[in-house]
C-alpha cells in the first residue's frame, strides 16, 4: 500500500450468500469491530440485501455495493437489475466483471465494458475485477491477458470517471480454491495493471488509482499482501462473511 497517494480499500463479496436475518447478524457485528478503520470497507451484498445493508449503515463508516449490474437502463432484461435502480436505493459501489460472471453468465469483455459504462452514466462507483486463467499464468501471457482486460473495460472512460474506479486482480485459478498468489505475483501484476492505467491516462492518474488484490485473501496471509507497494486492498470473498476475519483484514490495511 502506498496511502501517500491512494486509499486502501477493503471490500466484502458475499456472492450468493446470507438471507436478510443472517445479513443484519453480520453487519451488526461488523458495524463495532471497523468503525476505526483507517481505510475504506465496502461490503457488496446479494440485492436481496441491499436495502438491509444500507438501513443498517447509515451513518458509518461501511460503503454499501452491489456484485453486478446490467449494462441496459431498462427494459425486457428479466432477472436483471439496472444500474440506475442501484444508484437510486443509494448503493455507492459496483462490481463489475467478476470471474464467476465471466465464466458462468457468459460476460465477455465487450459487456463487461458496457456495465462498467453503465454504472458511471448512473453516477456509481466501479469494483472492476480482471485476472488470468491457470493455463494462460502456466503458458506465460498473464500480463497479456490482464493488460488487454483493463483496456477493453475502461474503453470510453474519461480521466475524471478513472476516480470512480478501483481495479482488483483476481487471478482466477486463486478464487475460492485456497489458493493464493504469492505476495510478489500479486505486487508483479498489479504494478503492471498501474502501467496500462499509466500508459492510458498518465502517471498521476495510475499513481492515484487503488488496485486491490483478490484471490483467497484471508486473515493469514492479509498482512503480507498488503504490505506490497502496489496492492491497495483488497476484493474478500469467503473471509467477508465472517466478522472477525473480515476485521483482521481491515486492520492490516489500517496500518
Amino acid at each position: 500500500m502506498n496511502k501517500a497517494l491512494r486509499q486502501a480499500i477493503i471490500a466484502g463479496n458475499w456472492k450468493m450468500n446470507k438471507t436478510r436475518p443472517e445479513a443484519k447478524a453480520l453487519i451488526e457485528e461488523l458495524k463495532p469491530m471497523v468503525k476505526d478503520a483507517a481505510c475504506g470497507v465496502v461490503i457488496c451484498v446479494p440485492y436481496t440485501n441491499l436495502e438491509t445493508a444500507l438501513e443498517l449503515t447509515k451513518g458509518t463508516n461501511i460503503k454499501v455495493g452491489a456484485e453486478n449490474c446490467h449494462w441496459a437502463k431498462s427494459g425486457a432484461f428479466t432477472g436483471e437489475i439496472s444500474a440506475d435502480m442501484l444508484a437510486e436505493m443509494g448503493v455507492e459501489y459496483v462490481i463489475i466483471g467478476h470471474s464467476e460472471r465471466r465464466q458462468y453468465f457468459g460476460e465477455t469483455d465487450q459487456t463487461v465494458n458496457q456495465r462498467v459504462r453503465a454504472a458511471l452514466d448512473a453516477g456509481l462507483k466501479v469494483i472492476l475485477c480482471v485476472g488470468e486463467l491457470l493455463e494462460q499464468r502456466e503458458t506465460g501471457i498473464t500480463e497479456e491477458i490482464v493488460g488487454m482486460q483493463t483496456k477493453a473495460a475502461l474503453l470510453g472512460v474519461s480521466a475524471e470517471e478513472l476516480g470512480r474506479i478501483v481495479i482488483a486482480y483476481e487471478p482466477v485459478w486463486a478464487i475460492g480454491t485456497g489458493k493464493t498468489a504469492t505476495a510478489e505475483q500479486a505486487n508483479e501484476v498489479n504494478h503492471y495493471i498501474r502501467t496500462v492505467v499509466a500508459k492510458l491516462y498518465g502517471q498521476a492518474a495510475a499513481d492515484g488509482m487503488t488496485i486491490q488484490y483478490g484471490g483467497s485473501m484471508n486473515a493469514k496471509n492479509a498482512d503480507e499482501l498488503l504490505a506490497q507497494p502496489d496492492v491497495d486492498g483488497g476484493l474478500i470473498g469467503g473471509a467477508s462473511l465472517k466478522a472477525p476475519d473480515f476485521t483482521t483484514i481491515v486492520n492490516a490495511a489500517s496500518k
